[in-house]
């Protein structure tokens, strides 16, 4: 009886996980879809400064800007980007070795180059600590930038990073951040925020070169582009943030399934011995019966 108290334990607690995993699973779904939605509304401001872009750079005009200046990398940033809640899965171990990947690859590129790793969110700040690599050291954003911090809080984070590139504390900064491809699939992938190289996309025109005949640029191109360029990078940053809580969240989703998963299949399998310990214990009583009614 005691075995059979233990089992019945064991299956109320495995019942409990099993609905606690279920609730997690369907928040985090509601998450992702929230996250997809704020992609969209991100989508047109993001076509408009693409199609903005695209215009000027068509005009084969020369632009100066120190946000497009290339010169000799000694000094690269790298902002990973991870989250601040733990039960998704293998999410920040793969972004932690996609990283320690990119800077291999930038130390192969150059020996003597330093790198700061700059990690936003806990669970990716405590992996980053663990660094202990030559020329390469970890440094903690200012309070508040975190894998949740609000669209203010991310322009006000490249900004400052922004400054770095200017005066030169950075030669380079890049992002490692997890995009969101579906559900069931997250990639990790490298962008270089500074220098910028816009990537124009394609936004419906067909010949741009020819499209721009009929543009009159106003106070003249260069001063367009220095305008339009820092909203390039903001929409880039907002958008590398969204698609990684995104990605977080789906991971979490494709988590919580799996234990969902076990859960039930643990529960099936103590609800069985459970029923054959109890079958085993009526026969055993009914045997006792029966013999004590067989000495009579």
């Amino acid at each position: 009886m005691a075995t059979l108290k233990a089992l019945r334990i064991r299956i109320g607690s495995v019942s409990s996980s099993e609905k606690i995993t279920g609730a997690m699973k369907m928040i985090s779904s509601a998450k992702v879809h929230k996250n997809e939605m704020e992609l969209k509304r991100l989508l047109p401001f993001r076509r408009q400064v693409d199609s903005i872009m695209s215009h000027l750079l068509a005009t084969g005009l020369e632009f100066d800007s120190p946000l497009i200046t290339k010169r000799e990398v000694k000094n690269a940033a790298i902002v990973v980007f991870g989250s601040d809640d733990g039960l998704c899965g293998a999410y920040n171990i793969n972004i932690f070795k996609y990283l320690l990947t990119r800077i291999r690859k930038l130390k192969e590129e150059n020996g003597n180059l330093e790198i700061t790793v700059i990690p936003v969110g806990k669970k990716i700040a405590n992996a980053a600590r663990k660094l202990d690599l030559p020329h390469v050291k970890v440094e903690h954003p200012a309070d508040g930038v975190d894998s949740k911090m609000l669209p203010a809080v991310v322009n006000d984070f490249t900004e400052g990073l922004r400054e770095k590139f200017s005066d030169g504390s950075y030669d380079m900064v890049q992002t490692v951040y997890m995009r969101f491809v579906s559900m069931s699939k997250q990639k990790p992938e490298t962008e270089t925020l500074f220098p910028v190289s816009p990537e124009i996309r394609n936004t419906g025109e067909t010949d741009k070169k020819e499209d721009n005949k009929f543009y009159l640029f106003e106070p003249d191109p260069d001063s367009i582009f220095n305008e339009v360029l820092p909203m390039f990078v903001l929409s880039t940053m907002q958008e590398i943030t969204i698609e990684n809580r995104a990605s977080e969240q789906a991971a979490r989703v494709m988590a919580m399934q799996s234990a969902n998963d076990n859960a039930k299949k643990l529960l099936e399998e103590l609800q069985l011995e459970y029923n054959k310990l109890r079958q085993q214990a009526i026969t055993t009583e009914l045997l006792d019966i029966l013999g004590g009614q067989t000495e009579r």
